[in-house]
Order: structure tokens, then C-alpha cells, then sequence
């Protein structure tokens, strides 16, 4: 960026600058002037809501952390802020070492490249003629895939696992091996992460975004649910008059933070599929997987609320599980002896 490369290109955002790239900073996408702009952005976002899933999965691992109350709160703010720096940097950096209409750049996405093949860092190391460095970065990509996927397949195992035990999914599910790892779960797991596989075929490429699509509503909705949730429980400390200080650990700005995260979830779930309403994008496959789950979600809502005649719960009446906080007080004082 700055010289430093063995070009010695100072290239700074020369990027960004419209007078070396027609339409920066912010492209035109699908339509022009400002609309185009605004497209483009949200196109943007609607690929990041696919990566939004991730702190998340730190709670899951409360029930097998040794002392959860103390590690857990450290990890959380670790996780927020790795992630943050993480994307928001990349997403910055990618900006700056090449064109959003790099030529080798849309020709590594349109072809679907193997690997760290369509990177646009690899692709600015190319230009920059940088040896070796690419091939470092494409360890570094296999090393974070399987990173990714081994607490995916953890999380959706325990996941799993959890539903068995509350009677939600087949009893058989619960079965764990003497180690205690849920072997049936993990099985089932692995056996739905070999759709990955669909990405080698271009033609199975598109059902493989299908899936996506459908995975990108689905943990929007369960972003916005955790959101709901989380109101209602700030709700419920005010009523009963439980100070927020009491808890292990509190987050920032709240409720306005759940508030935000709640309605921004909400929206990007209904607008993740809006290009198929555009002129000559309709497409029925594409429509149903990016809005099935919005049409399931409350269905599966109301026909538990009237199978089990569950009750909405009052703000006074809601149980904060005290007589489970006496026995993890319990069991944190004999870690301390």
C-alpha cells in the first residue's frame, strides 16, 4: 500500500479514486445512479449476513466449561471483538488492494476456484508478483475451513443432542459414546456438511446457494428470536427489580443494543432474497429458499403453542432458575478449595 511491495507501487486507495475505477468507492449494482449504489451495498450485506453466525456458538459451550461464569465472559468479549477487527479490517483491506472490477478477480469467481484461487489477496500478490506469500495464504484459508467446520460440527451436534434430551428430536439421539460424545448426532452432522461437495459441479454450485440461502434466513431468524428473548428478559429483571450487576456478565447499551440487533435481523431476513423480484431475476427455487423459512418460522410457533398449550409468560412470573443458581454457587466455592 504503501511501497513496500516488489513493485514498489505506493498504490495508497488509489482504488477508491473514481478517476482510476469507474463507479468507486461505491458501485453501481444492477441498476444505475444512486439506487445502483444503494443495490450494490445491500448486496454486500445481504453476503455478510451469511457470516453473522459465530459468537453465538461461545454459549454453547457453557455446559461443558469448567468454571462458565468466569471463562465465559472473557471469551464472549474476545470473540465480539476479534470478529469485529476481523471483518470490518478485511472487508477494508480488500477494498484497498484491488478493484471490485479487477478482471482476474471476476474471472476467479465466475470460473469458481478452488481453494484461496479467487482471493483477492492472492490475486494482488499476483499483480504484485509475490512469491510463496500466496501459497502461505492458502494454508492459512484450509487451516480456518476446518477451524470453522469443526465448531460448526460441534454446535450442531450438541445442538442436536440437546433437542433429543428435551424430547424434541428421537430419543436414540441422546446416545453418547464412553467419552461422552453424542455419536449419533455427530454422525448426522457430518452426513449434512457432505452437501459442501455440491460446490465441485457448477450446476450443483446453484443448489449449494440454494442451501445458503436457506441457512442465511434461518439464522437471521434465530439472530432475531435471541434478540427477542434477550428483551424480554431485560424486561423481566426490571420488573422483579433484579439488578443487572448481579449477573456474571452484562453487555453494552442495552436494551437499545438488542432493540437494533433485533429489528436489522428482522429486515435482512425479508430483503436476503429481494433480487428475485427484479425484472427478468424471477426464479421460483430461488424465491422459496430465501423465503420458505419465514413462512415456516411461525407456523412451527403457533402449532407448538396449541399442541402444548403453552402460555406466554409474565414479566413477574418468569423464573430465573434460582434454585440452579444456588448449585452452581455451590459448585464453583469446592473449584476454589
Amino acid at each position: 500500500m504503501v511501497g513496500g511491495n516488489p513493485q514498489k507501487d505506493a498504490y495508497g486507495f488509489r482504488f477508491w479514486n473514481p478517476s482510476n475505477v469507474p463507479g468507486a468507492p461505491f458501485a453501481e449494482y444492477v441498476e444505475e445512479g444512486n439506487l445502483g449504489r444503494f443495490l450494490g451495498f445491500l448486496a454486500c450485506l445481504i453476503q455478510a449476513s451469511f457470516t453473522i453466525a459465530g459468537p453465538d456458538y461461545v454459549s454453547m459451550t457453557a455446559g461443558e466449561a469448567e468454571n462458565p461464569r468466569k471463562v465465559l465472559p472473557k471469551a464472549f468479549n474476545s470473540v465480539f471483538y476479534r470478529l469485529t477487527a476481523f471483518f470490518v479490517l478485511g472487508s477494508l483491506c480488500v477494498g484497498i488492494v484491488v478493484p471490485y472490477n479487477d478482471p482476474s478477480l471476476i474471472k476467479a469467481i465466475s470460473d469458481a476456484r478452488p481453494g484461496a484461487g479467487s482471493s483477492p489477496y492472492v490475486i494482488a500478490m499476483q499483480r504484485m508478483k509475490i512469491q510463496v506469500l500466496p501459497h502461505i495464504v492458502n494454508a492459512l484459508v484450509l487451516s480456518a475451513i476446518y477451524s470453522a467446520g469443526n465448531s460448526y460440527v460441534y454446535c450442531a451436534s450438541r445442538t442436536l443432542y440437546g433437542l433429543a434430551l428435551e424430547g424434541k428430536m428421537p430419543f436414540c439421539l441422546t446416545r453418547c459414546t464412553k467419552g461422552g460424545v453424542p455419536i449419533f448426532c455427530v454422525g448426522i452432522t457430518l452426513a449434512i456438511s457432505a452437501l459442501a461437495f455440491l460446490q465441485l459441479s457448477n450446476d450443483a454450485a446453484v443448489v449449494l446457494s440454494w442451501f445458503v440461502n436457506l441457512v442465511t434466513a434461518s439464522q437471521l431468524l434465530n439472530f432475531a428470536t435471541i434478540s427477542f428473548t434477550y428483551i424480554r428478559f431485560y424486561a423481566a429483571l426490571k420488573s422483579q427489580g433484579v439488578p443487572r450487576d448481579s449477573l456474571p456478565h452484562k453487555s453494552r447499551l442495552q436494551p437499545f443494543s438488542a432493540y437494533y440487533a433485533f429489528v436489522g435481523t428482522f429486515i435482512m431476513a425479508f430483503v436476503g432474497g429481494y433480487s428475485v423480484f427484479l425484472p427478468g431475476n424471477w426464479s421460483i427455487p430461488s424465491f422459496l429458499f430465501s423465503y420458505t423459512m419465514i413462512g415456516v418460522y411461525p407456523i412451527l410457533f403457533i402449532a407448538w403453542k396449541i399442541i402444548h398449550r403453552t402460555e406466554w409468560c409474565d414479566l413477574k412470573k418468569i423464573d430465573f432458575f434460582e434454585s440452579e443458581r444456588i448449585e452452581i454457587d455451590r459448585y464453583e466455592e469446592s473449584l476454589n478449595l
